[in-house]
């Protein structure tokens, strides 16, 4: 690592960003890393946040083994937390695909949403009333992982990619630690307040209703109060691969607003037409449950016909929930419908719980199209899936006719002359018709 000059903890850290839509080489990303850690001369102990294995288009994972390569061999303790919300841990296999065998098991600790946290304050009633348009006053618990008040940390570096997003409208930045590595409050209520908002007025919106709670928990808990930098990446998918064409580091909001500006370009794909029939497909090394895999449904939702299907190809899905507790929800209760859910709701069916029901909104249609999950039987069966309200395909056979290896992004014709439209890698995207 170049000679650092000083640079206190409670010092902000100067502005860096860099844009290339042709793609940022291996060799600048190094030099953009050391133009971070440079301004930091008296680090002892740091914290890396990167996002979870669902989000391994990221370039985080990069950026963590390149950071942690540097701050080791300067003699720096560094630990690396992923922003793992509600999500499972990742396993070893996940493990040395995103942080290779730079970052020593050991160092990689894990955040249990429901007992690590501290709270730094609340979203009063009357501040979540304003930003719902008076559709949910309840005030909001505002944690974190305790090991950012305790942790003994010299700086936390919140590592993460900004890219549409069902929730929170575009991705990371405070979402990484508030919800990353928040607690059962803020996950809950802000992602219901989000569904109750409508998804399709948040979906590649930067200052959606999540993010407005998302904001002040920043202004009032961690701005001036934690040492925390954040370093957000842009990528999409190219013929070559997956491409980091943007990174954005600072402590305050406006690498999250300039990163923005650069996804909103690159990942949102505005379609002349509706699609009567949509198929997407779900990397099994990725997307393990309809939890995380309705980002084939949320992503395209706004690009599927009325009376249209949407084809979602899963081969790796197995769960519904990414823990026990919200598999048991959705088995119960099912993707039926925003009424449905709601009636649920007013009767006390999601008490605590209420991101369940956040989410089983989110993934219905409503009617407007049928969804069919096409998995393995093995992994999930037909009887399973079509419980929770979805129908059924079988994806040994399905994927006979549409085969993710030989489909190309954007419109497709079958032999026997279906048209449909398909997306490889909903997670890097938006896909919409603006009529």
């Amino acid at each position: 690592m170049a000679a650092p000059s000083s640079c206190g903890k409670g010092k902000a850290m100067k502005e860096i960003y860099m844009t290339n839509r042709e793609g940022i080489s291996r060799e600048e990303l190094e030099k953009l890393v050391d133009q971070v850690l440079v301004q930091y001369s008296d680090l002892k102990k740091v914290l890396i946040v990167p996002p979870d294995y669902t989000r391994c288009y990221s370039y985080a994972g990069e950026i963590t083994q390149i950071m942690y390569r540097k701050l080791d061999a300067a003699g720096v303790t560094v630990h690396v937390i992923p922003a793992l919300g509600t999500h499972m841990p990742m396993d070893d296999v996940e493990i040395q695909k995103f942080f290779g065998d730079v970052v020593p098991k050991e160092n990689i600790l894990v955040h249990h949403w429901q007992t690590d946290t501290v709270k730094l304050g609340t979203i009063p009633g009357e501040v979540v009333s304003k930003i719902s348009e008076g559709l949910y006053d309840e005030e909001i618990e505002i944690e974190v992982n305790h090991l950012l008040v305790d942790g003994g940390y010299d700086r936390i570096f919140s590592v993460g990619q900004v890219v549409p997003h069902e929730v929170v409208g575009m991705a990371n930045y405070s979402k990484n630690l508030f919800v990353g590595l928040g607690g059962r409050s803020m996950i809950n209520k802000s992602h219901f307040v989000s569904a109750i908002c409508g998804m399709e007025q948040a979906l590649g919106v930067m200052d959606s209703p999540a993010r407005m709670l998302y904001d002040y928990a920043q202004q009032h808990c961690i701005d001036g109060k934690l040492p925390v930098s954040f370093i957000l990446t842009v990528t999409s998918e190219t013929k070559d691969g997956v491409i980091l064409q943007g990174l954005f580091a600072d402590d305050s909001r406006k690498p999250f607003e300039l990163a923005c500006e650069l996804s909103q370009e690159l990942n949102i794909v505005h379609m002349e037409r509706r699609a009567k029939k949509m198929v997407t497909y779900l990397d099994p090394e990725e997307l393990k449950t309809t939890w995380v895999g309705n980002k084939g449904i949320y992503r395209t939702r706004m690009a599927v016909a009325d009376g249209g299907e949407l084809l979602i190809l899963a081969p790796g899905v197995k769960a519904f929930g990414e823990n026990e507790e919200m598999d048991s929800m959705t088995r119960k209760y099912g993707y039926k419908g925003r009424d449905y859910v709601l009636e649920l709701y007013r009767k006390g069916a999601f008490e605590g719980r209420t991101m369940s029901a956040a989410h089983l909104i989110q993934g219905s249609s409503d009617g407007r199209f049928t969804i069919t999950y096409a998995t393995i039987p093995e992994n999930l069966s037909k009887e399973e899936v079509e419980s929770v309200g979805f129908q059924w395909a079988d994806y040994n056979e399905v994927s006979k006719r549409y085969d993710p290896a030989v489909l190309k992004d954007g419109w497709n014709m079958t032999e026997d002359g279906e048209e449909f439209y398909y997306v490889g890698t909903p997670a890097l995207g938006l896909w919409k018709c603006d009529d």
